[in-house]
């Protein structure tokens, strides 16, 4: 932009994306002064003192005039401290004190620190994803530019001071560090988990079909030990589930080591969490634990104490795959296709049932809280299981029974399996089925065997056609487990098996 105006590209984070932004500088008459107009927030307006003492710091002069930065477009309120290198490039280059030359080519993202260092800001992979798709060039710090995404050009600017001699020499390439599964050991293993063989089983059905799972169990019973193995047995995270996954952990400025190792994320949030933290939100909006969760598992430890108000708020997220939030200044999608992991006790005093400890609680405190593992999102969660306390010999004569090795075979065999029959279904037209059995079962391939015991089992316990349409999940899934073309009747009865007696 030639005359008394220069602009550079930048870019601020909305939601779990980055926008670009373009910063464009003019100098006029009047007292020295530095204001910044579009819409900018309290942490860009104090960028000013931070711009100040870095350019002193770097041996430039601040242009004692008036120096007007606008942030287009106007109508759109930006947000962070990333837009301190970018403003800093337009005032430097506008007065004549560093080069030209290149800077149209690239996308500026750094906070200043008042010595003139480039520090890095939050969501390095979406500022890449913008980059990308642009065709421009990233220029941030060190770390911001370390993690490579494919087809993304990028360099690091350690200091202000070195864009005296042009942007070309002024950044540096860093090291390689492509978007690839680097090999971490895994410190859980199932086998650690004794007397629990049909719990893991539940949960291997549960990983290779994407189920829904809630554990119900005394106090030690193990029920938080195997949902935190759960994502060892799930496969590895990689392509746009993984890219998706790293912008926006990367956004909200969580650790991405496991996520570029290709582990899933593990979320498990404290009963007591807001609902702004479980679905996102806040000032400037920022993804919740459901979103952090995406790709992954997301855990409900003690699920009868979590608020039904922030509950019920899963159950869109869950049915969609994403989280929509509303603000005046527009809507925010944010990813959040997890797996729903859950665990409770059968009372409040942890040992209805238990064959050793006698229950303390009432008949009534039994009912309300049992209440709260009904309702709508209950509902929705496939399979229910009792996790009973394993026998003390077990524990300590260290019986092992099923690995990781083992119940991660089952989960590839069956995710494999279906993967191939559902290409198979694609190809052949079906003629439209006729009852409501009939319909139901529609795609699960039962044979009569299974059909006449599905019946039987719907009948005798009441099941509601929301509820046969989840044991037939569970049923295919069981049949996929076990290369079967066809749904049988030891499926179904296995299926039922996971209803749970708190279901």
């Amino acid at each position: 932009m030639s005359g008394r105006v220069f602009a550079v590209h930048a870019a601020c984070l909305r939601g779990v994306e980055a926008v670009p932004v373009t910063v464009e500088v003019a100098l006029g008459g009047g007292l020295p002064s530095l204001s910044i107009i579009g819409m900018p927030d309290l942490t860009i307006l104090d960028a000013r003192g931070r711009m100040r003492g870095a350019m002193r710091s770097a041996g430039f002069e601040v242009p004692r005039c008036s120096i007007t930065v606008n942030l287009a477009p106007g109508d759109m309120r930006k947000t962070g401290s990333g837009l301190d290198l970018p403003i800093v490039v337009a005032i430097l280059a506008i007065s004549g004190q560093i080069p030209r030359q290149g800077l149209d080519d690239c996308l500026f993202v750094g906070e200043l620190a008042l010595d003139g260092t480039v520090c890095a800001v939050r969501g390095a992979i979406a500022y890449q994803i913008l980059a990308r798709e642009q065709g421009l060039r990233l220029i941030g710090a060190g770390p911001l530019a370390e993690l490579a995404l494919p087809g993304c050009s990028h360099a690091a600017l350690a200091h202000i001071g070195r864009l005296r001699a042009g942007i070309g020499a002024a950044a540096e390439l860093p090291p390689e560090a492509m978007l690839a599964p680097n090999a971490l050991p895994d410190t859980l293993d199932f086998a650690d988990v004794v007397g629990q063989e049909q719990a893991k089983r539940a949960m291997a059905v549960a990983a290779a079909g994407e189920l829904g799972m809630l554990m119900v169990g005394t106090p030690g019973s193990g029920k938080t030990m195997l949902a935190r193995r759960m994502t060892t047995i799930l496969p590895a995270l990689a392509g746009a589930e993984q890219q998706d996954a790293l912008c926006i952990h990367s956004v909200a400025g969580e650790d991405l080591s496991g996520l570029l190792a290709g582990r899933r994320p593990f979320r498990s949030p404290h009963h007591s969490i807001s609902s702004a933290g479980l679905v996102g939100g806040g000032r400037p909006v920022r993804p919740g634990e459901i979103s952090l969760a995406h790709g992954g598992v997301l855990f409900l430890d003690e699920l009868a104490e979590f608020p039904a108000h922030v509950l019920q708020m899963l159950r869109q997220p869950m049915e969609e795959g994403c989280v929509r939030i509303v603000r005046v200044d527009g809507t925010y999608a944010f990813p959040s296709r997890f797996q729903l992991l859950a665990a409770s006790n059968p009372c409040p005093c942890g040992y209805l049932g238990d064959r050793e400890v006698p229950c303390s609680c009432s008949a009534s405190a039994i009912e309300r809280y049992r209440a709260k593992l009904a309702g709508p999102l209950i509902d929705r969660i496939d399979i229910v299981i009792d996790v009973h306390r394993p026998e003390p010999e077990l524990i300590i004569k260290g019986a092992e029974g099923l690995s990781t090795a083992d119940l991660g075979d089952m989960v590839a065999r069956g995710r494999a399996y279906r993967a191939e029959r559902e290409r198979a279904a694609a190809r052949i037209d079906k003629p439209a089925c006729g009852s409501a059995l009939d319909r139901a079962i529609e795609g699960f391939s039962f044979d009569g065997q299974a059909t006449d015991t599905l019946l039987g089992i719907s009948k005798r316990l009441h099941v509601t056609g929301r509820g046969i349409k989840r044991l037939c999940r569970i049923a295919r899934t069981i049949a996929d487990i076990d290369e079967s073309a066809e749904v049988g009747r030891a499926h179904v009865l296995e299926a039922a098996m996971y209803r749970g007696g708190a279901a």
